[in-house]
């Protein structure tokens, strides 16, 4: 999509209007937003001014599941590999959600950050129009620009995982983080999307409470219908692509498949047996 006028436009952007905790805590619990109701998975929504990390603030508070902490601004977001970053005050979607899958194997709880990408994807679809996609494993893109990032971390004990979730709405183009990978970044605004954020978190809760509670219930991901929707989401199949793994070794090839166990099938460009890949960083290649 391309970029609307609202990104170089003086107008207060809708996405910068401040969250409201009772407002969210009502589509939850009434069930008007699509999300939550009797039986469903949320079971509190606090949204704070400022903190650390969401992620670090679930894992410390620990207690039932189905908590949500959004944050207005972060300090000390962390990514994959030990990256930071600082979001500004109310341009960005910043939060976590603490899960306890009892029920799913611990060798299948990587699919977590998985399975909260394809929802997050599919809410951005729906609620702002943009065509994002996931490359692998968990980072959403516009086209080859970086609009959300999402880390999933375990408790201590192993009995509970907290998702977080950053995602870039109404920060305009000159504002925008430049990626330690090298990705481009963006953010819906600059897309030509203004969506206010309660709307983007109620639309992206109601879609992880559904592939959640699906993969929770019957946790094998091809029967589950998650494997599939990873699959159908993910831009980084067939593409040309550099991996570059853990010890400084790098792998180039063509992204076949992603298989049950959520790791990227890369085929070597000597044409090799395809190599199964469960840690790197992607490099989409032209």
């Amino acid at each position: 999509m391309s970029v609307g006028s609202g990104s170089g436009s003086g107008a207060r952007p809708a996405g910068r209007a401040p969250l409201r905790t009772d407002a969210l805590w009502r589509a939850v619990t009434d069930g008007s937003g699509g999300v939550g109701g009797p039986g469903g998975l949320w079971t509190s929504i606090e949204a704070v001014a400022s903190t650390g990390s969401t992620n670090a603030d679930l894992l410390a508070r620990g207690g039932r599941e189905g908590q949500v902490l959004v944050a207005e601004r972060q300090t000390a977001g962390r990514g994959r590999a030990g990256r930071t970053w600082v979001s500004l005050p109310g341009t960005s979607l910043t939060f976590s959600v603490l899960l306890r899958p009892a029920s799913v194997p611990p060798a299948a709880r990587g699919w977590l950050p998985l399975l909260t990408g394809v929802a997050v994807a599919a809410a951005v679809r729906s609620a702002a129009g943009v065509a994002a996609v996931l490359k692998w494993p968990n980072d959403v893109l516009v086209g080859e620009r970086k609009l959300a990032g999402i880390l999933a971390e375990q408790t201590p004990a192993g009995d509970a995982v907290v998702v977080g979730v950053g995602l870039n709405v109404a920060t305009r183009s000159a504002a925008l983080p430049v990626s330690p990978t090298g990705l481009p970044a963006t953010s819906l605004l600059v897309e030509g999307a203004d969506v206010a954020r309660e709307k983007l978190l109620i639309e992206i809760l109601s879609s992880l409470e559904r592939e959640y509670l699906a993969f929770r219930a019957n946790p094998d991901p091809a029967r589950c219908g998650l494997l599939a929707a990873y699959r159908a989401a993910c831009g980084t199949l067939g593409r040309a692509v550099r991996v570059e793994l853990p010890a400084g070794r790098v792998l180039t090839g063509t992204a076949e498949n992603i298989d049950a166990n959520g790791r990227l099938l890369v085929r070597p460009a000597e044409g090799t047996a395809a190599i199964a890949v469960s840690a790197g960083d992607v490099i989409h290649l032209r």
